[in-house]
């Protein structure tokens, strides 16, 4: 997908005299973003809905007793 972005001149001249690739730099800046408003919608999920205590004991219900590969 191709999209425009808008960067602020100096920055852009600062970018084009250190070498930097803008096309990818974008493309990670956003994926780092995206990372992080992940992890920060996960977490509120998590306030608003925290795990409870389901009585399953790790050890029994994934290890070699249960059958499976741990």
């Amino acid at each position: 997908m191709r999209t425009t972005i808008t960067l602020d001149d100096a920055l852009a001249d600062e970018a084009r005299r250190y070498g930097v690739a803008l096309s990818s730099a974008a493309r990670d800046g956003v994926a780092d973003a995206v990372r992080r408003a992940k992890e920060a919608h996960d977490r509120a999920m998590y306030l608003a809905h925290p795990e409870t205590d389901d009585g399953w004991d790790e050890v029994e219900a994934w290890g070699p007793a249960a059958g499976v590969n741990a």
